[in-house]
């Protein structure tokens, strides 16, 4: 649903919505007794269902879930704990010393190279 510009001047984008991943991995936390089908975990997140598969992938790649066809659980508690602290780490330092910029990091780093050589 489209706003006016007046609600987009005034609109706080610091209040978005959780990404895709940390809604799924808050449900299966909070329901870690229970592995779940990918359409039970995509309704009962409203994560889109063709985004769900992408979104599981790369959780379980970071082991942060667990699959066995066709179930998916969540992973080691203490691991999924320090993948929370460090983003909840990154987000505080952003908001606090703002946003790290790439090109300033590549800038950096071809710096350093120059006078390495």
């Amino acid at each position: 649903m489209p706003i006016t510009i007046d609600e987009f001047d005034r609109f706080d984008s610091d209040q978005s919505e959780p990404t895709n991943a940390e809604r799924v991995l808050r449900f299966l936390v909070r329901n870690r007794e229970n592995a779940y089908r990918t359409t039970e975990i995509a309704a009962a997140t409203e994560v889109a269902e063709n985004s769900i598969h992408p979104t599981l992938n790369r959780l379980e790649k970071r082991d942060l879930v667990r699959h066995k066809e066709p179930y998916w659980a969540i992973g080691d508690l203490d691991h999924v704990r320090d993948a929370f602290v460090f983003q909840s780490t990154a987000a505080f330092l952003d908001e606090e010393l703002g946003a790290e910029s790439r090109e300033e990091w590549l800038t950096a780093a071809e710096t350093t190279d120059r006078e390495d050589a």
